[in-house]
C-alpha cells in the first residue's frame, strides 16, 4: 500500500453498536482509534462491547492474548471532543437524525481543516451531511456494515463535491482495515439497501397480510433461495427502528412503493418492538 495513504489515527463520534464495532476493527488493523461520546456512560457501554467481542475472539482463536491487549491499548474513550483533533480521518457514527450529525460535522469542520469527515450514514445524503461544513469536498460516506468486525463491505458513498483524492484515500483505509470497498453515488439506499429494502418491505407485507407464517417466510428464503438468514430474521437483527428509517428515506427520495415501510412495520417500532436489541421484534428474544 502506498503508504502516503496510510492513516494512522482515526476518530469516532458515536459509541454505539456501528461505533463500537468499526473501532474495534481499526484498532485490530493497528491503527489507533479515538472514540467520542459527550457523556461517560456510553462510553462505558461501549467498551464492555469491545471487551466482550474481543473476547469472544480469543476463545474462538482469531486472536491471542498479546494481539487482543494490543488491540485495547490502542482505543481510547473521550468525552472531551477537542480529543479528536489530530485524526486523519474522523468517522460520524451518531443516530440516523441530520438535526444530531449536521451539528457533528459543523464542529468537525472547524477542529480539523486536513482530516477526512465521513458518515456512517445509511440513508442521508451525503450532499446534505457535507452542506454543514466549508469543505464539502473531504466529506464522503463510509457505510459499514452490521456486525462490523465480521462483514468485510464497506459502501464508499461519493458525494456530489466529493474530490476524488478523498475517494482514493478512504479506499485505502478501507483495504488497511481489512474491508473490501464498493463505490456508489449518493442517492438514498447506496447500493445494497436499495436492493436489499424492497425484498425485506415484502417479507413484512407478507405477514401484515396474513400471506404466511414468519417461519415459512424464513425458511422459504434459506432452503429455496439459499440465503443464509430468512427475511423476519435479518430485519431484527438489523433493528426494526434502522429499517423503518431507511425504507422511509427511500422512499421520500425515490417514491416508490416497494420502498414504502408497511403500517405493520411503523405499528412495531412505535411499540418498541425493534428487534433482537429490545428483545422481541418479529421473534423473541429471551435474555
Amino acid at each position: 500500500m502506498d503508504q502516503t495513504l496510510t492513516v494512522s489515527r482515526i476518530g469516532i463520534v458515536g459509541g454505539g453498536f456501528m461505533g463500537s464495532g468499526i473501532a474495534e476493527s481499526a484498532a485490530r488493523a493497528g491503527v489507533d482509534v479515538t472514540v467520542h461520546e459527550p457523556e461517560r456512560q456510553p462510553l462505558d457501554r461501549s467498551q464492555r462491547r469491545i471487551e466482550q467481542s474481543v473476547a469472544r475472539a480469543v476463545k474462538g482463536g482469531k486472536l491471542d492474548d498479546a494481539e487482543a491487549s494490543a488491540l485495547r491499548e490502542r482505543i481510547a474513550w473521550t468525552t472531551a471532543f477537542d480529543d479528536l483533533g489530530g485524526c486523519d480521518v474522523v468517522i460520524e457514527a451518531v443516530v440516523e437524525d441530520i438535526a444530531v450529525k449536521g451539528p457533528v460535522f459543523q464542529r468537525l469542520d472547524a477542529l480539523l481543516p486536513d482530516a477526512i469527515l465521513a458518515s456512517n450514514t445509511s440513508s442521508i445524503p451525503i450532499a446534505q451531511i457535507g452542506s454543514w461544513t466549508t469543505d464539502p469536498e473531504r466529506v464522503l460516506g463510509l457505510h459499514f456494515f452490521s456486525p462490523v468486525p465480521v462483514m468485510k463491505l464497506v459502501e464508499i458513498v461519493v458525494g456530489l463535491d466529493t474530490d476524488s483524492e478523498v475517494v482514493a484515500r478512504a479506499e485505502a483505509f478501507a483495504q488497511q482495515i481489512g474491508k473490501h470497498p464498493i463505490r456508489t453515488k449518493d442517492r438514498s439506499g447506496f447500493i445494497v439497501n436499495m436492493l436489499l429494502v424492497p425484498y425485506l418491505m415484502a417479507a413484512v407485507r407478507m405477514v401484515e397480510e396474513g400471506f404466511a407464517s414468519r417461519e415459512d417466510i424464513d425458511d422459504g428464503m434459506k432452503l429455496g433461495a439459499g440465503h443464509p438468514m430468512g427475511p423476519l430474521t435479518l430485519c431484527d437483527f438489523i433493528g426494526l427502528d434502522v429499517l423503518y428509517a431507511v425504507s422511509d428515506s427511500l422512499y421520500e427520495e425515490f417514491k416508490q412503493p416497494e420502498y414504502a415501510p408497511p403500517p405493520l412495520l411503523k405499528r412495531m417500532v412505535v411499540s418498541g418492538h425493534h428487534g433482537r436489541k429490545t428483545g422481541r421484534g418479529f421473534y423473541e428474544y429471551p435474555g
